[in-house]
């Protein structure tokens, strides 16, 4: 095997350029991934413009899946795997040591650094430096949380375990979405078409999901995958639509996923019912938020959640659902491209390529 990897590293806002890295030696319980795909979500076009505070020159890629390379003695046994086994990777990294961690509470894990610990995020500064998806190999620290997955899905299909799972943990866990129980869910992208889903696996009813007169073929797609109401906002009256649709004065739960679309915050405290629940998934950047009425919030009696990353079990949820193949899953999965074209991937997903309609894409080695 070649004691190199070719990576795809972030040096500046809108600037990637591709590297030869050095690959590290594995310890007993460590491990390397050979990347067979890596999925891109809203996340890594903020950071490719230059709108997170990800500390340069980095790897970007949060979405990995990939085969076993080298595994340590110790992690082969820890996770239960073997090289040649295709697994996914979360993104969230715990150092294992912090008073988050301490609390089984993973997701706030900074590793002592100040930021987020997680894969796609770690700079080529700390050790081996392999900590992102857009390569040919992805380091396995010893804290990494990874799980097999059916050789026979695509690996391009593969990396909806990550947007699925966050369906799952934003759309149902979290605001404890009942059967029977309605949803709003606004914005189509790839994380609004799985919170349909998870939406449809939980029994809610009706499950309304909005967009833009652009979005017609998102929207379109929800409805294939369970949505029982597709909302064009730029042509109907919103909140008249989900009152209809409802028949309670409101949601009761209301989700946002859709990016830097601050007026979406606002939405989502109209409509949802007096005692519902609201989920904020949706990253806004340092945009203030129009028009908000924190009086709203009191008056309704609204739980508001902030919604980061997704856990577990969670992503186990995700990994089932795509192995059942019960979905047309591959709908939405629209471009496949080449590492050397990250930057274009970048910008489809982020509608920059004129003519051309990008809901999930994945980058290949």
């Amino acid at each position: 095997m070649t004691r190199t990897s070719r990576a795809v590293v972030q040096t500046a806002s809108r600037t990637l350029e591709m590297r030869e890295l050095p690959l590290p030696a594995i310890g007993p319980d460590e491990g390397l991934v050979r990347m067979e795909a890596c999925g891109i979500c809203g996340s890594d076009y903020e950071q490719y413009q230059g709108g997170l505070p990800v500390k340069l020159p980095v790897i970007p890629g949060h979405e990995p899946v990939g085969r076993i390379a080298e595994i340590g003695r110790n992690a082969a046994k820890r996770w239960r795997v073997a090289v040649g086994d295709r697994v996914c990777v979360e993104t969230l990294l715990p150092c294992g040591k912090c008073e988050a961690c301490g609390r089984g509470e993973y997701r706030f894990c900074t590793g002592g650094r100040g930021s987020l610990n997680s894969y796609g995020y770690l700079g080529l500064d700390v050790d081996p430096g392999l900590w992102g998806g857009y390569a040919d190999y992805l380091y396995l620290s010893p804290y990494a949380f990874i799980h097999k997955i059916d050789d026979s899905i695509s690996a391009e299909i593969a990396t909806l375990f990550n947007p699925i799972g966050a369906g799952f943990r934003w759309a149902v866990d979290m605001p404890k979405l009942q059967r029977g129980e309605s949803i709003a869910i606004l914005g189509p992208g790839q994380r609004g078409l799985a919170s349909v889903i998870a939406a449809k696996e939980a029994g809610a009813s009706p499950i309304i999901i909005t967009g833009l007169t652009r979005d017609a073929a998102k929207l379109e797609l929800a409805r294939e995958f369970g949505a029982d109401v597709t909302i064009d906002v730029e042509k109907d009256d919103l909140r008249t639509r989900v009152r209809e649709a409802t028949g309670k004065g409101g949601a009761d739960v209301v989700i946002d996923v859709t990016a830097y679309a601050t007026e979406a915050v606002v939405q989502a405290i109209d409509l949802a019912r007096r005692g519902g629940r609201v989920v904020l998934a949706g990253t806004k950047g340092p945009k203030p938020v129009q028009d908000f009425y924190s009086d709203r919030l009191v008056i309704k009696e609204l739980t508001v959640y902030g919604a980061l990353g997704v856990d577990t079990p969670n992503y186990l949820r995700a990994i089932r659902l795509i192995e059942s193949r019960r979905y047309p899953l591959e709908k939405m999965h629209t471009h496949t491209l080449p590492l050397t074209e990250a930057d274009r991937a970048l910008r489809l997903l982020a509608g920059e390529e004129p003519g051309e309609l990008a809901i999930h894409i994945a980058l290949v080695p």
